[in-house]
């Protein structure tokens, strides 16, 4: 029984840790259409940066200042490099962020180089037992703040001017702007919320698991696959379609089941894009996707 509380709750905390990376990307396909290919890389950027801070300036620092500097990249590149591109379409905007991909890639290896990294956790962060369970205080940690998060985002957009006008601009753009409201900035802004999620998804990811410059790949799959299950544009959505993928995958790996002549372990990476085949074909808007998204 304890192996299976401990199992369901390191597939909660995968979940939640896929949330805080979809999330930011799911804000900025709603509100510009298209899928940033950049967005992985924003949250490797986070853990190399939470790394570098966390060696001056401690852990605690580093889960702060890390997100804000990766939000204010994002920033910045929406307001230099996606503005201009907006009037030439979709196309030149996802080719940028494609590029925009391997600029980072080369860039961290060229600072930090391509061996893996590693930055201590805070003592209280380290310890293996929680309630008497197996599991690291850690995963914990991961879960409370994505928790966090998530509130926070459903305040943010429904209990706030801010937020409202972020989702009139998501499905009506026009409109919004004829009252009177600055839509590219609204865009910027969520550009840089969205790249400073996946910041601070890297800083969590980074400090509990490892830094390293295939990080960015290997998140990056698996988080346009929650996207496309919970539906294009859909918060609400990403949160289910995350939780779903992160338990999958870890009740696959923790339990390795024998399939045949194969185990479950080994099928665990393939099995979210087998889940994103089949909601293709069984409900391609995804879960709580509007039909014609």
């Amino acid at each position: 029984m304890e192996f299976f509380f401990v199992s369901v709750l390191n597939g909660l905390s995968y979940g939640l840790l896929l949330f805080l990376l979809s999330a930011g990307l799911t804000l900025i396909l709603g509100i510009m259409g298209v899928l940033n290919f950049a967005h992985a890389s924003f949250y490797m950027l986070g853990a190399y940066l939470g790394y570098a801070l966390a060696q001056h300036w401690g852990f605690s620092a580093a889960l702060v200042l890390a997100p804000l500097l990766t939000g204010l990249l994002g920033a910045g590149f929406e307001h230099l490099v996606m503005r201009p591109l907006h009037r030439q379409g979709h196309v030149a905007e996802l080719l940028v962020t494609f590029g925009l991909s391997y600029v980072v890639l080369e860039l961290i290896q060229l600072l930090w180089g391509r061996a893996p990294l590693s930055f201590s956790l805070p003592q209280a962060l380290q310890g293996t037992s929680v309630w008497m369970l197996d599991l690291p205080v850690s995963r914990l940690f991961i879960m409370a703040v994505s928790l966090c998060v998530l509130v926070a985002l459903w305040w943010l957009l429904h209990r706030t001017r801010t937020g409202l006008v972020v989702q009139a601009a998501i499905t009506h753009p026009d409109m919004v702007q004829a009252l009177g409201h600055n839509v590219p900035a609204v865009r910027m802004l969520v550009f840089g919320v969205g790249s400073a999620l996946a910041g601070l998804a890297g800083v969590l990811a980074g400090s509990t698991f490892v830094t390293e410059p295939a990080m960015a790949g290997a998140m990056g799959a698996v988080v346009f696959v929650v996207v496309v299950v919970g539906g294009m544009g859909s918060l609400l959505g990403a949160f289910v379609a995350s939780l779903l993928v992160g338990m999958l995958q870890t009740l696959a790996l923790s339990w390795d089941l024998p399939l045949g002549s194969i185990s479950s372990a080994r099928l665990a990476p393939a099995l979210p894009f087998v889940l994103m085949v089949l909601m293709l074909i069984w409900r391609p808007q995804g879960l709580l996707g509007k039909q014609g998204d």
